[in-house]
C-alpha cells in the first residue's frame, strides 16, 4: 500500500493552500464580505474565481479538454481537503456542491450535445446548477422509491407535476437535473424514475420559498419547488426512460465522498484555529495548550481526522479502480460527518466565549456541520447499508483489495 501522492498532486496541494491563505481566509473576518445568508457575496466569489482560473486551480474534477484539471479521485481528495480549509474555498475553485456532483454526473452520462449545452457552462462558471430529487412526505427522501413527482409523456414532450423541497442551490441555479416518476405503478421500485434537464427560464415551475434553516446558507439556498406542467423535450432526457435510479447512484456516490473530502478540510481548520489559541492563552498560571485535558481533546480530534482521511482515501482509491465503493463511501460519510461536528464543538469549547462569538468562523462551521449527518443520506441509512453488506458478506466484509 503506497500513500505517496504524485508530484503533480503535491504541487497543486501547496498552490491551493497558498491561495486559500492569501486570497480567501482574510475575507472571513470581515462580515461586509458576506451576503444576507452568511455566505460570500457572489461578486467577490466571481472575482476570485477568475484568479483561481488564472492560477490553474479550476474545476479539479473535470477533463482537461473542458478546462478542468482531470484529477483522479485520490488526487481530488488532496485538492478538496486543502480547498475547504476556508469556508468559501470550494465555490471559488468550482468544486462546491451541488455543482461538483452535477458536473461529474453529466460528464459520465450525458450525450455530447447535452454536455455542450448543459455541462460546459457549469464548468466555465457562467451558470450554477441544482439537483431536484428530495420531496416532502409522502414523497422520496433517502428512499428514491417513494418519489411522487411525475413526468407524463406527450409525444416528444414530457410534462412534469409535483413537489420538491430542500433543493440545494435552486435560488440562483439556471441548469437543473430533475428526478421524476415515469412509471405510475407504485410497486415498481427499480425502473420507475427518469432524469431530465431543464432551464430556470422554462415556464411551468416555481420556487415556493427559500427555506430558512440553521444556516449559514450555501449559494442559492435550499428551496421548496412546485411543478405544474413544466414541459421538457425528450431530447433533454438523461439516459433512458427508467434509468433514473441508476443515475441517482452515479450522481450521489462520488458526491457523498467529495462532501467528506471538503469536511476534512474544515475539520483541520477548526484544529488550526484552536491550536493557535490554546498555544497563547493563559489561565491560572499555565497556557491552555499545556493542560492535559486540552491535549487529550486535541489529540483525540487529530486521531479522528486521520481515520477520516484514510477512510476517504480508501473509498477514492476504489472508485478510481472502477468499483462503486458503496460500503467504503458509507463508512467515510458516517465517520467524517461526526468528526466535522466534533471538530467544531471542540474548537468552540477550547476557545471559550471567543469560539461562541463571531470573532472566529467556528460557530459558522458548527451550524453548517450539523447538516452533515443528514445530507446525501442520513447517517442511519448509511449504517443500514453497512449492516446489509455484512449480512451478505460475513467476514468477507473486511477483505483487502
Amino acid at each position: 500500500m503506497d500513500f505517496t501522492i504524485s508530484p503533480r498532486a503535491e504541487e497543486l496541494r501547496q498552490k491551493v493552500r497558498a491561495f486559500v491563505d492569501r486570497e480567501i481566509i482574510p475575507l472571513e473576518s470581515d462580515r461586509s464580505n458576506f451576503n444576507e445568508f452568511e455566505n460570500l457575496k457572489l461578486t467577490l466569489r466571481d472575482a476570485l474565481r477568475e484568479k483561481s482560473k488564472a492560477s490553474g486551480l479550476w474545476a479539479p474534477q473535470m477533463p482537461s479538454e473542458r478546462g478542468g484539471l482531470q484529477l483522479p479521485m485520490v488526487e481530488q481528495a488532496v485538492f478538496y481537503e486543502e480547498a475547504n480549509r476556508s469556508i468559501f474555498g470550494p465555490a471559488i475553485f468550482n468544486c462546491a456542491a451541488p455543482d461538483d456532483g452535477n458536473m461529474r454526473c453529466l460528464e459520465m452520462v450525458a450525450r455530447d450535445d447535452q454536455k455542450t449545452r448543459w455541462l460546459q457552462p457549469i464548468v466555465d462558471g457562467t451558470v450554477n446548477s441544482s439537483f431536484a430529487m428530495t420531496e416532502p412526505h409522502p414523497g422520496g427522501g433517502s428512499d428514491p422509491g417513494m418519489i411522487q413527482t411525475r413526468a407524463e409523456r406527450h409525444g416528444s414532450k414530457w410534462k412534469v407535476y409535483g413537489h420538491k423541497w430542500f433543493i440545494s442551490g435552486a435560488a440562483i441555479a439556471k441548469h437543473f437535473i430533475l428526478m421524476a416518476r415515469t412509471d405510475p405503478n407504485p410497486e415498481e421500485k427499480r425502473r420507475h424514475l427518469t432524469a431530465f434537464l431543464f432551464h430556470a427560464d422554462q415556464p411551468g415551475w416555481r420556487i415556493v420559498r427559500r427555506i430558512d434553516n440553521m444556516g449559514p446558507d450555501e449559494h442559492g439556498g435550499v428551496c421548496e419547488i412546485e411543478f405544474d406542467g413544466l414541459e421538457i423535450d425528450d431530447a433533454d432526457r438523461l439516459m433512458e426512460v427508467g434509468d433514473g435510479l441508476r443515475l441517482t447512484q452515479i450522481r450521489l456516490g462520488p458526491a457523498r465522498l467529495t462532501h467528506c473530502m471538503r469536511w476534512l478540510g474544515l475539520s483541520k481548520r477548526c484544529m488550526e484555529i484552536t491550536q493557535d489559541y490554546v498555544s497563547s492563552r493563559e489561565g491560572f498560571g499555565i497556557k491552555l495548550g499545556e493542560r492535559e485535558s486540552v491535549q487529550t481533546a486535541l489529540g483525540e480530534l487529530a486521531h479522528d481526522i486521520q481515520i477520516g482521511r484514510l477512510l476517504v482515501m480508501h473509498a477514492a482509491w476504489k472508485l478510481d479502480q472502477g468499483d462503486r465503493a458503496r460500503k467504503e463511501v458509507s463508512s467515510a460519510k458516517i465517520h467524517v460527518a461526526d468528526t466535522l461536528h466534533k471538530a467544531a464543538d471542540t474548537g468552540i469549547q477550547l476557545n471559550g466565549a471567543r469560539g461562541y462569538s463571531n470573532d472566529t468562523v467556528l460557530e459558522w462551521i458548527y451550524r453548517y456541520a450539523r447538516c452533515a449527518r443528514l445530507v446525501d443520506g442520513a447517517s442511519e441509512v448509511h449504517k443500514m447499508v453497512l449492516a446489509r453488506f455484512y449480512g451478505k458478506e460475513g467476514t468477507d466484509f473486511w477483505q483487502w483489495g
